[in-house]
């Protein structure tokens, strides 16, 4: 029913996450309405991110230079490391502003059953980071997920026996402010009794 070259459009948008058939035919129908310098200034957008953005050569985050903002800016305590999935869990940890040190994105999770293997991911850069002498405490946020789990577990389990002085710590999960218990699941429920503190 589309002319071709709207087909495709709408094929090309509903590959993006989260956007399925009727959202990317809304998007082209969107594009299709704009003024030709709106639609040229996305175009634009995406030639240049692919042309320009990279992996940060020392957390392997985005940059646009070898080095990202982060990893850059000398504020940052660099004995701190935050190990984070993916470079998009970088930005909610961000504005939490709770967070001064620097980051460490492994590209992914541990998951065999997903040909996922330790080799895989960003973690010998990793452990050479940790032993390079600087670094004090690495703190791991990764997903709350089998996945995300495993990887801790394992990233754990290699810092204690290479690094035994550096301290590793995972961050608490458990209740959202706001959430009902009845509508908590039982591994949430369970890791916000194990979190539990003293009120002060």
């Amino acid at each position: 029913m589309l002319a071709p070259p709207v087909q495709r459009l709408v094929t090309e948008l509903g590959k993006l996450p989260g956007i399925g058939q009727r959202t990317a035919q809304r998007l082209a129908f969107h594009l299709l309405r704009v003024d030709g310098e709106e639609a040229n200034a996305l175009a634009d957008a995406i030639r240049e991110v692919k042309l320009r953005i990279r992996q940060c050569e020392i957390c392997f985050n985005l940059a646009d230079e070898p080095r990202c903002r982060i990893c850059q800016d000398e504020r940052r305590d660099p004995r701190v490391i935050c190990v984070v999935e993916e470079f998009g869990d970088v930005l909610p940890v961000e504005r939490t502003h709770e967070f001064r040190g620097r980051y460490h994105v492994l590209g992914g999770a541990l998951s065999p059953i997903d040909g996922v293997d330790p080799e895989d991911l960003k973690l010998a850069e990793l452990y050479r980071r940790v032993e390079g002498g600087e670094v004090r405490e690495v703190v791991i946020a990764t997903n709350p997920t089998t996945t995300g789990e495993a990887t801790a577990h394992h990233i754990a389990g290699v810092l204690r026996e290479r690094t035994p002085d550096v301290a590793v710590t995972r961050l608490a999960s458990g209740l959202p402010v706001g959430g009902d218990l009845e509508y908590a699941d039982e591994v949430t429920l369970g890791r916000a009794f194990s979190g539990r503190r003293e009120i002060v």
